[in-house]
């Protein structure tokens, strides 16, 4: 396993302040890793246990670092500063939803093939921001409204659900 130590100067685009990781660094870190690379962070040896992040891909094999507010408040830095960033491929990521699908939604999903199908096609990005949703409903009203809307938008029906507009072209 490869670690990656260099020197950096934080920058700011709009509000993110961010450290960048050339194409060579990032090819260190990971051979061919296109999509958001998962890291382990520590900017000037802050903080003791390393901070898991993802390395954003910029499109032209480099990534951006972006530095959370708790991270840079433990490593005491601030935008302009040239820090030390030690960075390691996270051995104990794993892609996909983090939870599993409720069963009181992964049943009405299996009955409807429609929105089974759909549910497929999305981005496993996608899967895991409904999952995570949907996991922290607690009352069966809530939980009916958002299977209904979830299964009518992934089924093809022009709707709003979850801040997104579906079946629409």
């Amino acid at each position: 396993m490869t670690e990656l130590t260099f020197n950096a100067r934080i920058r700011i685009t709009g509000v993110n302040p961010y450290v960048q990781v050339s194409a060579a660094r990032a090819e260190a870190l990971r051979s061919g890793w296109r999509r958001p690379l998962p890291v382990l962070v520590r900017i000037n040896g802050r903080p003791r246990t390393p901070w898991r992040i993802n390395l954003m891909p910029t499109g032209d094999g480099s990534f951006y670092l972006y530095l959370h507010a708790d991270l840079r408040r433990a490593s005491n830095t601030k935008v302009g500063d040239l820090v030390v960033v030690e960075a390691v491929f996270d051995v104990a990521y794993r892609g996909g939803p983090m939870q599993r699908v409720p069963e009181w939604f992964r049943k009405p999903l299996a009955a409807n093939k429609k929105a089974t199908a759909a549910w497929n096609r999305l981005t496993p990005s996608r899967k895991k921001e409904i999952v995570r949703y949907l996991a922290r409903l607690k009352s069966p009203e809530a939980r009916a409204r958002n299977i209904a809307r979830a299964l009518a938008a992934l089924s093809g029906v022009p709707s709003r659900y979850m801040a997104r507009s579906w079946g629409t072209r």
